[in-house]
């Protein structure tokens, strides 16, 4: 396997990989990144889909992307998924599924024309004072002191970083910033998290620095992520002759580790009938995915708070089955032994009575119903006790939503601190409750907050014990490689293996894995999109220093002489254009950058 970039690569089929007729796949876990390696193993290994079996827990697949009616409950959606241009292994995917709503167009030609046509932005990323405008004024507020500990984590070195958490390498003054909030509530970052992951999106994300006030970096699908992307790869390998093995539980993988090599020879089971599983040959190849993010997750209800489940956690307990069995498997205690660092709560609510979308426009300055962009991405209550966020995408969300429905996700990162409004921690809080605390984060007027809680919205709060349990301080070889080394048929899949330069909690990182076991596994002729490089260009670089900045030119030391002196020679020189048109130069005799090419790699 090998990275690469360009249309030569890009648009090359690789020949059909030797052997490949005579093998099976077996992959463990029917989440993006199962589905994803399916699809590859079938359109680039060029396997027959009736020799590959998907096994899943749950009922249906989709994993953390998912979006679902429950008949009593309502809507409900755990999380959703912020997607940008350079998503490379994810849109290769997508190029292949078919749009179950446009004849002849793949779902990446329907999300293309969707963000071309209804281009996302935010017109209030920040409220306070129950739902007023906070006037952030898209300024991030990093002090010189606070720009500097930037710079530095992303010119430190991994191993620098390794074991840290971001309050061990940013100060108060970092962490009292603008940038901070945009940055911890659109990515869920707390400050007890890993200082590696940290430097990591910076570097993933340094295109973006400039979209992070107002949301500008990001696309979004037409309805949930269930119905836009799973069910549209789902439908598609079930025609491929796919099988699925649904409630079924993989409680162990057996291994001959003899001479050198590592061959998985067996895959445990339990399903309705019992015990089971399968054998392996030598022409089998088995993926699996570690650890999950919403595993133990609970579904409460409009009166009744959702559940903290610490016990058993068949994805986890998986992991560390396999983890006791070579050195090279990881080490999942580092993830997923303390569940307050890890846990936060979100809620779907879905509002029936036609006041409560007035807040919502008075808010996001756009009208809820009219099926295009609303509040562009999250929206940050930033006094809010439980810091939260809401978000209101495209309307409808979900295709069986009524006409007079609005679907509105809402999540919180200190669900043991008690409310504004409701005196309790969200972790305790009914659906009706929560509800509450969102109303009086959106203005509504104190007295008409019970009621409207009550019969103008219906609420599922969902706890999530690991949600965050990627972001913990971690160290090198505490995630497995995605193929260990010496493995000849097996590979690990999805946020907990370990692959360069990506970050995980993406759509993207499960993708990659996928695509990189099956084209190591295969020996599949065809290069990996490596990660966008927006970290080594010097025009992004010089683009997102000067929005850290909020504009303000460099202040050169000396003489105003002297000054005036250097930039008029910095001008005559390439470098110094770049400075000068990107704003960190003021011209000779300007007192403030005016930045004249912000567009040009936009």
């Amino acid at each position: 396997m090998y990275y690469s970039n360009g249309n030569y690569e890009a648009f090359a089929r690789p020949r059909k990989p030797a052997g490949v007729d005579d093998k099976s796949a077996w992959i463990i876990g029917g989440g993006l990144a199962g589905m994803a390696a399916a699809v590859f193993l079938i359109r680039d290994g060029q396997m027959a889909g009736d020799r590959i079996t998907i096994v899943e827990e749950l009922m249906l697949p989709g994993g953390a992307l998912d979006g679902i009616k429950y008949p009593e409950k309502g809507f409900v959606i755990r999380g959703g998924r912020e997607l940008e241009d350079h998503m490379e292994c994810l849109w290769d995917l997508f190029r292949t599924i078919p749009s179950p709503e446009i004849e002849g167009a793949s779902v990446l030609d329907e999300f293309y024309w969707l963000n071309k046509d209804d281009p996302n932005y935010s017109l209030c990323r920040v409220t306070e004072k129950q739902g007023q405008d906070a006037h952030t004024d898209k300024l991030f507020t990093l002090s010189d002191k606070a720009q500097k500990e930037i710079v530095r984590v992303i010119l430190a070195t991994r191993e620098e970083m390794e074991g840290k958490t971001i309050e061990d390498v940013f100060s108060d003054e970092f962490l009292k910033s603008n940038f901070w909030l945009y940055w911890r509530t659109m990515f869920a970052f707390e400050q007890w998290h890993s200082a590696l992951e940290m430097k990591l999106y910076l570097h993933r994300f340094m295109h973006h620095i400039s979209g992070l006030p107002d949301l500008s970096a990001l696309k979004f699908t037409k309805y949930n992520q269930f119905e836009s992307l799973v069910l549209p790869m789902y439908n598609w390998l079930q025609e491929q002759g796919v099988h699925f093995r649904f409630r079924t539980t993989v409680t162990d993988i057996q291994f001959d580790f003899s001479e050198g090599r590592t061959r998985a020879t067996r895959i445990d089971w339990v399903d309705a009938d019992g015990a089971g599983g399968v054998d392996l040959t030598e022409d089998d190849l088995c993926l699996t995915i570690i650890g999950s993010l919403t595993e133990n997750s609970d579904n409460g209800d409009q009166t009744s708070p959702a559940q903290l489940k610490s016990g058993p956690a068949p994805a986890w307990d998986l992991w560390r089955t396999l983890a006791a069995k070579s050195d090279g498997f990881g080490r999942p205690e580092v993830f997923c032994n303390d569940i307050d660092k890890t846990k936060w709560e979100s809620a779907t609510v879905t509002t029936v009575d036609e006041r409560i979308p007035a807040y919502i426009q008075k808010i996001c300055q756009r009208d809820p119903f009219s099926g295009k962009v609303v509040t562009g991405g999250i929206v940050t209550a930033k006094d809010s006790a439980w810091l939260m966020s809401w978000t209101v995408n495209r309307q409808p969300h979900f295709k069986a939503q009524k006409p007079n429905e609005i679907v509105v996700w809402v999540y919180g990162l200190f669900v043991e601190t008690p409310g504004d409004f409701v005196k309790k921690p969200m972790q305790d809080c009914t659906g009706e409750e929560i509800t509450q605390e969102w109303l009086y984060h959106m203005g509504v007027p104190v007295d008409q907050i019970p009621e409207l809680a009550a019969s103008g919205a219906k609420c599922v709060p969902v706890m999530m014990p690991y949600v965050t349990s990627f972001f913990m301080p971690r160290t090198a070889g505490d995630r497995p490689q995605v193929v260990p080394e010496g493995s000849v048929n097996f590979a690990f899949l999805g946020q907990f293996a370990e692959t360069t330069r990506d970050t995980i909690f993406t759509t993207e990182y499960s993708v990659r894995t996928a695509m990189e076991a099956v084209y190591q596994l295969l020996d599949v002729e065809r290069g990996v999109p490596e990660v966008f490089n927006s970290t080594y260009d010097i025009r992004y670089l010089l683009k997102a220093t000067t929005r850290l900045r909020d504009g303000a030119a460099v202040d050169l030391p000396g003489p105003n002489f002297l000054k005036g002196r250097l930039i008029d020679k910095l001008d005559t020189t390439q470098m110094g254009e770049l400075l000068t048109d990107f704003g960190l130069l003021a011209p000779h005799g300007d007192t403030v950058a005016r930045p004249r090419h912000d567009d040009a790699i936009a």
